[in-house]
C-alpha cells in the first residue's frame, strides 16, 4: 500500500494490480508482474509520470490512451465529419487508405519516423507532395481531435511537404477534347462534356439525379459539394443539349429485362459511375493525350471561362472554387498564352510608333 497509489491481487489472474489517481479519476491495471517487488516498481514509475504531468513536464499516458487504435481514431473523425456534412467520396478514398497504412498501429506507438517512412515510400511511388499531404492532413485531424475530446494527450509530429510548384499544367485544347470524347465509351462521353463545360469534380457530376434538374437549371447538392455548398448553373445552349440526351437516354433495362427510368442524370446501366481510370486511360492513349486527368477538364473550363471574359467570382461561383488562391492555381498561363502576349505587345509597340511618325510635322527645307 502507498499513499499515491496502491497494488493489489485479483482471483482472476497471477498478475498484481494497480491503483493510482490523476485529476480525481482511479486508474486500474495489470503490471503484468508476478513478484510483489516488481510490481512496486511499476506502481511507483506511474506515480512518477502522474507527478511529471501534474508538474507540466509530460503528459501521462493512461492505460486507457493505451489500447487506441489509429484505426478508431479514423473512425471517429469519419464519424465527425459526416455529422458536420462534410464528407467527400474523395475523403473516404484518403481515408480508406491511411486506414490499411495505419489503421493497425497502436494511437500512443506511431512515431514520427514511421509517418516519414510513409511519406517516402509514397514519393518513391511517384505520388505527389499534394496527395500525400491529404493523406497525413487526416492523421494529423485524427489525432487532434482525439486530444481535443481528452482521449490522447499527445501526438507524434507529422511533417507536411511543400506543395510549390505542384501545380500541374494540364489542361486540354478543344480539338483534344474532342478527340478525347469520341475515344471515351458512350456513358463517359456526356459526363465530360459537363465537366469541361463547367469546371465541376467527378463525384460532384456523379451524384446529380433527376430530382436535381429544375426547369432550366441544374443544382448540385451542398452534402455532395467538395467545399460543403450548394450551387446552380443554368442550363443553356450545349448544357441544354447535353441534359436533352441525358433525357433520353435515362430509360434502362433492368436484369429482369424490365425497363426503368434511372435516377442517377449521369450513369451506366442505372448505376453510379465510378471508378473508370482504365476507360480514361485508353481514351487519352487513342486520342494522343496521353497522361491527361479527368481534373485536367477543370482546370480547363476555368481558363475558358476566364478568357471568354466571364467575371472570376461568376466563375468561381460556377466551379465551386471558395478561396481565390486555389482558383489562381487552375488559371493556368500556358505558353500558347505568353507567346500571344508578346505578339500583341509587339504589335501594339509597331502601331504606336507609325502612330508617333505620322503625328510628327514634316520638317521645312532651308531656303538656299
Amino acid at each position: 500500500m502507498r499513499g499515491d497509489g496502491r497494488i493489489f491481487r485479483r482471483k482472476d489472474t497471477a498478475f498484481w494490480w494497480c491503483a493510482y489517481y490523476l485529476r480525481g479519476k482511479q486508474y486500474r491495471e495489470s503490471t503484468e508482474e508476478t513478484d510483489e517487488k516488481k510490481a512496486q516498481k511499476f506502481l511507483s514509475h506511474k506515480v512518477k509520470e502522474i507527478h511529471a504531468d501534474q508538474i507540466g513536464a509530460r503528459p501521462f499516458v493512461g492505460p486507457e490512451q493505451q489500447r487506441i487504435t489509429v484505426s478508431e481514431l479514423l473512425d471517429a473523425l469519419e464519424a465527425d465529419y459526416k455529422l458536420r456534412g462534410v464528407g467527400t467520396p474523395q475523403l473516404a478514398s484518403h481515408l480508406k487508405y491511411v486506414r490499411a497504412h495505419f489503421g493497425h498501429f497502436r494511437a500512443i506507438a506511431l512515431t514520427a519516423e514511421q509517418i516519414d517512412k510513409f511519406i517516402v515510400e509514397r514519393l518513391e511511388e511517384g505520388y505527389r507532395p499534394a496527395t500525400i499531404n491529404r493523406n497525413t492532413q487526416l492523421l494529423t485531424q485524427a489525432y487532434n481531435l482525439a486530444i481535443e475530446r481528452k482521449h490522447l494527450s499527445g501526438a507524434p509530429h507529422i511533417r507536411h511537404l511543400s506543395e510549390q510548384g505542384n501545380a500541374r499544367q494540364g489542361f486540354f485544347s478543344d480539338a483534344e477534347f474532342s478527340a478525347l470524347v469520341d475515344n471515351l465509351p458512350d456513358y463517359l462521353q456526356d459526363f465530360a462534356r459537363f465537366g469541361y463545360l463547367t469546371g465541376w469534380r467527378k463525384g460532384e457530376i456523379a451524384s446529380l439525379r433527376w430530382e436535381d434538374v429544375d426547369g432550366d437549371s441544374i443544382r448540385l447538392r451542398a452534402e455532395h459539394s467538395k467545399n460543403g455548398e450548394a450551387r446552380t448553373v443554368i442550363l443553356d445552349g450545349q448544357l441544354a443539349d447535353l441534359i436533352e440526351r441525358r433525357k433520353a437516354a435515362r430509360q434502362v433495362k433492368t436484369d429482369a429485362g424490365v425497363m426503368r427510368l434511372a435516377d442517377l442524370v449521369f450513369h451506366h446501366n442505372g448505376q453510379t459511375i465510378g471508378d473508370f481510370r482504365v476507360a480514361w486511360r485508353t481514351a487519352c492513349k487513342l486520342a494522343g493525350v496521353q497522361g491527361k486527368l479527368f481534373h485536367d477538364l477543370r482546370r480547363t473550363a476555368v481558363r475558358n471561362m476566364v478568357r471568354a471574359g466571364v467575371p472570376e467570382r461568376v466563375a468561381m461561383t460556377i466551379s465551386g472554387h471558395k478561396t481565390r488562391s486555389i482558383f489562381d492555381r487552375y488559371n493556368i498561363v500556358s505558353e500558347r498564352d505568353l507567346r500571344e502576349a508578346m505578339q500583341r505587345t509587339q504589335s501594339y509597340l509597331i502601331t504606336a510608333a507609325r502612330e508617333e511618325a505620322r503625328r510628327q510635322p514634316v520638317p521645312i527645307s532651308r531656303v538656299q
